[in-house]
């Protein structure tokens, strides 16, 4: 069996592990290159392999870093099922179509106002390609062992990081190799502790905070501290946020900080569809989280959903204070961009940047200090306090990574560090090497590997 790392390999981004076993050709993960544009560039180029031979793809979870590239092979000719558990199946359906729509409504704004160095702009795919692959999507339960081509079969296990989010266990004929996905933390407030993997001859295990561990601090008090200081200033606490996962766990906070009373009594708004949608989804996988039915009602009513594209200008022009969580989560894309260039360049006013920023994205720049981003051709100067919030990972940190490693009552054969920034992942591969003596690596792009 041979084993093709066609992406999040040398980069937390783009995930996709190609397994090719007597003719068979399996895609772990389909995920979208996102942040610096030589990886962006990565999403326009051929695939592999002729798209019509790969026979099944297997989904550890619904970001679009794992997800989002699947119209593209659709589009290209793809019609192979797409396994995954329900609840990622769910979630897919809402981040596939409104990464199509925000794709086609970007290319139309750059044709529109001629910022594009091509001519015409045209989206990676539309929204009507997304349609076509949510077609495929195959549901499966957890710990539910699947045959999905000759002499393959599958297994999911839950991961925790977001809803639905699962380890795959994939076994040829014997030979078993687990990927990870993105692990989720033991004590997250909302998901479930990942499940312990006990054996596997190979492991791909991903490295996101594979060289540091999360600050011990409290995000609630970190959160009321932000806010209260930002809305005695009369300003307005702008959170980018992903849709999926991240806005829940802050909304999952600031429920809790209004039932206390331990912030101003200040409107917040999520301004994200998508988000709302998702929102929802809690309510209807209340089994898939740790949430009691009061906390998950308080956690979907703490915010006004903002829906239409006019009341989220209105927004812009909010003159109390407010909190306004809106996607994307990276600042890449979506209705944060705008508020971007309507609220950063006020020094009354706050960017609250939670979670990891990859490189290249507007969050990484904002973060580092930058006094102007790019946003639609336009240099906004970044004069609004810019405050970075690292508890609110869903990522298991390099010392809970390591946790989960511990749980393998043998040694893989091999284990492959990937989904890391270069640093990240050679920083747990050392660890790996040293702490418990495993055969470990990480692979680089397209690199091919013999297993």
């Amino acid at each position: 069996m041979r084993i093709t790392f066609l992406g999040a390999a040398g980069t937390v981004t783009g995930s996709k592990y190609l397994l090719e076993h007597s003719n068979r050709h399996i895609l772990i993960d389909c995920g979208l290159f996102q942040g610096y544009k030589q990886l962006r560039l990565h999403n326009r180029d051929p695939f592999h392999i002729p798209v019509s031979d790969l026979d099944a793809i297997v989904l550890t979870h619904a970001h679009l870093d794992h997800s989002g590239y699947l119209p593209v092979l659709v589009r290209n000719g793809y019609r192979g099922p797409v396994y995954a558990t329900s609840a990622t199946c769910e979630l897919a359906k809402i981040l596939l179509l409104d990464s199509g729509r925000l794709q086609e409504e970007e290319a139309e704004f750059a044709n529109r106002h001629g910022y594009s160095k091509h001519n015409p702009a045209l989206p990676l795919y539309t929204e009507q390609d997304a349609e076509q692959a949510l077609k495929l999507l195959r549901p499966m339960e957890l710990h539910q062992k699947i045959e999905i081509v000759q002499d393959v079969t599958i297994e999911l296990r839950c991961a925790g990081h977001i809803l639905g989010a699962a380890t795959v266990e994939v076994d040829v004929g014997g030979l078993v190799v687990v990927f990870s996905g993105d692990l989720g933390r033991p004590k997250d407030p909302l998901m479930f502790a990942p499940e312990t993997v006990e054996q596997a001859d190979y492991l791909l295990v991903e490295s996101t905070y594979g060289n540091r561990q999360h600050p011990v601090e409290s995000p609630q008090e970190q959160l009321a501290e932000v806010i209260t200081r930002t809305a005695l200033r009369r300003g307005i606490t702008l959170v980018p946020s992903f849709a999926v996962g991240r806005a829940q766990l802050l909304m999952y906070h600031l429920y809790q900080l209004k039932r206390k009373r331990a912030i101003p009594d200040v409107p917040i708004y999520l301004n994200s569809p998508m988000a709302t949608d998702v929102t929802r989804l809690y309510q209807q996988f209340h089994k898939e989280h740790r949430l009691t039915l009061e906390e998950c009602e308080g956690m979907c009513h703490v915010a006004q959903f903002v829906r239409t594209v006019e009341d989220s200008r209105e927004l812009d022009q909010q003159s109390t204070p407010a909190v306004i969580i809106a996607a994307s989560g990276m600042a890449t894309g979506g209705r944060v961009v705008h508020h971007l260039k309507a609220l950063a360049p006020n020094p009354m006013n706050t960017l609250l940047m939670p979670g990891f920023q990859a490189g290249g994205t507007r969050g990484a720049q904002i973060v580092a200090g930058a006094p102007t981003v790019r946003i639609h051709g336009q240099d906004v100067p970044i004069r609004a306090e810019v405050v970075p919030m690292q508890t609110l990972s869903a990522h298991a940190d390099a010392d809970e990574i390591m946790q989960w490693l511990h749980g393998f009552k043998r040694p893989p054969k091999h284990t492959f560090v990937v989904h890391g920034e270069p640093d990240a992942s050679d920083v747990l591969r050392r660890r790996i090497a040293l702490e418990l003596g495993w055969s470990v690596s990480v692979p680089e792009y397209r690199d091919s590997v013999e297993l």
